[in-house]
């Protein structure tokens, strides 16, 4: 069964269920399916720290102004969790070359407080801890009470103000490719702070933007989230014990449909991280040329590249990248070196620079970042579509058998309201013949109309509680089944 058909079923549902409440005798029964038609189970909810999404799903951080406020916050407002990444954000300020640490600050707290005007949902920062003004980021978004800081392009264990963290409500997250690395960061979080990190990302090889995988291990079965997820599990069992928490696994990397949200649920994780997809929406924060490579590229165009930062990418291929293949770059600038282990001099090029070009719309001048999947998306959508979407594939997944019995009740449904519908014309015609009959047929004739009548409308109610139990039985199975409800089309 896919999306659209399923759609179809709830939209008929809803129908019926529509036309029916204008035909009930009793308010009592009206309210009551109306009602059912605003409920229904959340999707497990995601808990990181003292900071629970109705949704768990994390927006992941794309930088250099892909993902902002406006992309963050309509992500938050729909029961996700919104992320604006540190990394290059300074550029968006005018000053970038003149004050580049200091614009990078400046502009990560403009965009907090952006963000926290929008929505009053979970915003989280994503700041590369490879930043070297790491500490002072960290310290940024710790005054301004962000919900959550993701931690990744390496290992977040020197330097971290636990105490500020905990006193601002802070919650934190590190991001990470193996088990090893989830191990090492909380042994020395226990050693160091005698605390733990909230919750673990998982990012696995499928990704865009730089990978934490050599080239050659990006397509092995050992490095898969199938096989990542549940050692990281594994290796965080002690420290669950020891602190007495659950440590929530949050894993992406190739996470595009609602069916791959179950499936990575169903390894363990207790959310997922997703960035590819939120690019192609009307609230992403990159320009629309931007937004649009994405829409036209194909399978084959999607590539690694090698990064001026010693790692590799996944990009989509332009000229930008065949130049770059060829040895040749365009003259660039450096403000400040903002990574520590940049090497743009040697690559002869910025990869700051190139991606902010990109975001700003000039693709072949730059990278376009992109996840292994994203030539399977073929238009920009809202925010709030594309969770509804996710929703549906979700349930579907999930919930297979209820799904096929909720199409059956539906089409039943349906078919007995055009019963009811044919009965009720005819009750109706029977009681306009009965009523007429009163002036002007004998008794004889009286009688019998009064009994075609009375026929007709008992048949009609009959069928009509038929109905009313048909369609509240298929709410109730819409409403009690574990599964996305906020993002299922059911509202009246």
């Amino acid at each position: 069964m896919d999306i659209s058909h399923f759609t179809d079923i709830i939209d008929s549902l809803k129908s019926v269920s529509g036309k029916l409440v204008e035909q009930l005798p009793t308010d009592r029964i009206s309210d009551s399916i109306k009602s059912m038609q605003h409920l229904g189970k959340l999707w497990p909810p995601l808990r990181i720290g003292n900071h629970t999404a109705r949704i768990p799903i994390v927006q992941g951080g794309m930088g250099v102004g892909i993902s902002l406020s406006s992309l963050a916050s309509a992500v938050a407002n729909a029961g996700g969790i919104g992320v604006i990444a540190a990394n290059g954000i300074g550029l968006l300020e005018k000053d970038y070359y003149q004050e580049g640490r200091n614009a990078g600050l400046r502009a990560l707290r403009k965009e907090i407080r952006k963000a926290r005007e929008l929505t009053k949902g979970i915003i989280g920062v994503n700041i590369m801890v490879a930043l070297n003004d790491f500490h002072q980021m960290l310290d940024v978004a710790i005054e301004e009470k962000v919900d959550v800081i993701f931690m990744g392009a390496g290992l977040p264990i020197k330097g971290i103000p636990i105490r500020k963290l905990r006193e601002n409500n802070v919650a934190v997250a590190p991001i990470v490719s193996s088990a090893r690395a989830a191990g090492l960061i909380f042994r020395m979080w226990d050693k160091l702070y005698k605390d733990i990190p909230d919750a673990v990302v998982i990012e696995g090889p499928m990704a865009g933007g730089h990978l934490g995988f050599s080239a050659d291990q990006i397509e092995k079965k050992e490095f898969q989230l199938e096989n990542i997820i549940p050692q990281v599990r594994d290796s965080l069992v002690p420290f669950s014990h020891t602190y007495g928490r659950e440590i929530p696994i949050v894993a992406g990397g190739g996470v595009f449909t609602g069916k791959d949200i179950h499936t990575i649920l169903s390894l363990g994780a207790s959310g997922v991280q997703m960035a590819t997809r939120f690019v192609a929406t009307d609230e992403c924060d990159a320009d629309i040329h931007f937004k649009k490579a994405y829409v036209n590229c194909t399978k084959d165009q999607i590539g690694l590249i090698k990064s001026p930062v010693g790692m590799p990418g996944r990009a989509i291929r332009n000229k930008f990248i065949e130049n770059s293949e060829q040895g040749r770059h365009p003259a660039f600038r450096c403000a400040w070196k903002c990574l520590a282990n940049c090497k743009a001099q040697e690559a002869n090029y910025c990869i700051s620079i190139a991606l902010n070009n990109a975001r700003k719309g000039m693709i072949d001048s730059g990278y376009v970042f992109a996840g292994a999947k994203a030539y399977l998306i073929d238009k920009i959508v809202p925010v709030a579509d594309l969770f509804q979407e996710l929703g549906n594939g979700y349930w579907i997944a999930t919930h297979k058998k209820a799904t096929q019995r909720l199409a059956q009740l539906v089409s039943s449904t349906r078919n007995l309201w055009e019963k009811y519908e044919e009965l009720e014309n005819k009750s109706r015609t029977a009681g306009q013949i009965y009523a007429q009959s009163l002036a002007n047929l004998p008794n004889h004739s009286l009688s019998e109309a009064r009994k075609q009548y009375k026929s007709a409308l008992a048949k009609a109610n009959s069928l009509q509680l038929q109905l009313i139990e048909k369609v509240m039985c298929a709410w109730k199975l819409v409403n009690e089944v574990p599964g996305p409800s906020e993002t299922l089309p059911i509202k009246a």
